[in-house]
């Protein structure tokens, strides 16, 4: 049987077996076929499996003596005596709110997401003191405060039961530290208003104190806070004529969060390790001259308790 054949566009006198010519048609549109999508594919990788989307556990650990520790800006980005929380966003990362509406002594619940610079919801934090979010909320007159955890949902929205008893401003601070693709951690502590209906009196700041009682217990801080400069500021808890025991509690023996008043400046700062002995030492850096609201967290029997004071800065 006679084979069809055509003479080559380009090439006059030679004969092409269109049967040949089809299938290095085919052969090639295939092979670009497959470049393409390899191209593609690395340009829009495929969305993470739900299931994978667990909460790194790496330990966020600082060395004893470490100063002021700054969750306001990612590494490298600001000085020792920056403070954090002023905003929303910092650093290609936003705290977006996914709940409003609180109604003073009504129960309601904050939900909230953790974006990244493409608006995609974060899912990757280091644990640091035994949780991956420590949430710190408080009233703009400095009073209310309360320290919890949320948890994580697989698309990232935290949640977690919150009932704010009076009207007026309040303040919300998400103090964690993502985990970026390339497996380095980013520190921050980002701030988010949540208005509150009803009549607001902001009450005055209690006057300088270096002793306050909280449950029973008197506690204690000494020191020399200066501006600028890394100091120790030891705590001390005494229950009567005793000394109680001191207990870990979310990996320290105390936790010590410092807001300024006005901005609500946010310093996070932690202990030096080891047993607690005749007190927990902090190292603080005071970024600036001002009234300061400090409240320590602390455990004993079990139950964690907040000593609050004023510490006034020149």
């Amino acid at each position: 049987m006679a084979r069809d054949v055509a003479p080559a566009p380009d090439a006059p006198g030679l004969l092409v077996d269109r049967g040949t010519l089809r299938l290095a048609l085919v052969v090639g549109g295939l092979v670009l076929a497959v470049l393409l999508g390899f191209g593609l594919g690395r340009l829009n990788p495929p969305p993470a499996d739900p299931a994978t989307m667990a909460v790194a556990a790496d330990d966020h650990t600082h060395a004893p003596g470490t100063g002021a520790h700054d969750h306001g800006s990612p590494a490298g980005a600001g000085g020792a005596t920056d403070v954090g929380g002023l905003a929303v966003s910092s650093g290609g990362w936003t705290l977006a709110p996914l709940s409003d509406g609180f109604a003073a002594g009504r129960p309601g619940e904050f939900r909230f997401q953790v974006r990244d610079v493409q608006g995609r919801p974060v899912t990757r934090f280091a644990v640091v003191h035994d949780k991956p979010m420590h949430l710190i909320v408080v009233r703009r007159d400095l009073t209310g405060y309360r320290h919890l955890h949320p948890t994580m949902a697989a698309d990232g929205t935290w949640s977690i039961p919150l009932t704010l008893p009076q009207g007026g401003a309040w303040r919300a601070y998400a103090d964690f530290t993502v985990v970026t693709d390339d497996g380095g951690q980013t520190a921050l502590t980002l701030g988010v208003d949540l208005a509150v209906p009803g009549g607001y009196t902001p009450r005055p700041l209690p006057a300088p104190a270096t002793t306050t009682t909280v449950d029973g217990f008197t506690v204690s801080w000494s020191g020399e806070p200066r501006i600028g400069v890394t100091r120790p500021l030891r705590f001390q808890v005494r229950a009567g004529d005793s000394t109680p025991t001191v207990e870990r509690y979310l990996g320290a023996y105390g936790h010590l969060v410092a807001l300024r008043e006005g901005d609500l400046g946010y310093l996070h700062v932690h202990p030096e390790a080891g047993p607690p002995g005749d007190g927990v030492t902090f190292q603080l850096t005071v970024p600036g001259p001002g009234r300061y609201r400090l409240y320590l967290d602390f455990q004993v029997d079990g139950v964690v308790r907040t000593a609050e004071f004023t510490l006034a800065v020149p």
